[in-house]
C-alpha cells in the first residue's frame, strides 16, 4: 500500500478556505509575484489582501498535485479554477523561510484567455485589495 503524506499546511489552509490560516503561514516580508502584474508585490498585508479576493474570484478551485522539494523550503501546487467562465490551469510556487514562512509566492497560469479574465477580474478589486492591506498595517 503507498504511503500518502500528511497534507501541507498551506494547500490545507487554501482547501479549507481558511484566508486568516494562509495569512499567519505569510512572512512579514513575503513578496507576491502575480500571473498578471509587472511588478512584484512586496509584504504580508498586500499579500492576503491578494489572496483573499483571488478565493473569491475563483470558481471550483482544487489543487491537483503538489511537488517537494526534500529540504521542504520549496514546493509547488498546481491547481485547477474557473474565472468568468474561462477554465484555467495554474500553480503556485512558494519559498519557505528558515522559520517556515512563505517568504515568495509565485503564481503562474495558463491559457491566455484565463489569464485576461483573472487580470479583469483581480482589477475590478484592486481598490478594495488596497484598501485591506492598508488597513491591515
Amino acid at each position: 500500500m503507498p504511503l500518502v503524506p500528511p497534507v501541507h499546511p498551506f494547500r490545507e489552509a487554501v482547501e479549507n478556505g481558511d484566508m486568516d490560516a494562509v495569512a499567519a503561514l505569510l512572512a512579514d516580508d513575503v513578496v507576491f509575484t502575480s500571473p498578471v502584474a509587472f511588478k512584484p508585490y512586496p509584504g504580508k498585508a498586500i499579500t492576503a489582501a491578494i489572496l483573499r479576493a483571488v478565493s473569491q474570484v475563483f470558481e471550483d478551485f482544487a489543487y491537483v498535485r503538489e511537488i517537494a522539494n526534500p529540504d521542504g523550503r520549496d514546493h509547488a501546487f498546481v491547481f485547477t479554477a474557473t474565472v468568468a467562465g474561462k477554465r484555467l490551469q495554474g500553480c503556485d510556487f512558494l519559498h519557505f523561510d528558515e522559520d517556515g514562512k512563505i517568504d515568495e509566492f509565485t503564481v503562474m497560469v495558463r491559457p491566455l484567455s484565463a489569464a485576461q479574465a483573472l487580470s479583469e477580474a483581480m482589477g475590478a478589486r484592486f481598490e478594495q485589495i488596497a484598501q485591506e492591506a492598508a488597513a491591515a498595517r
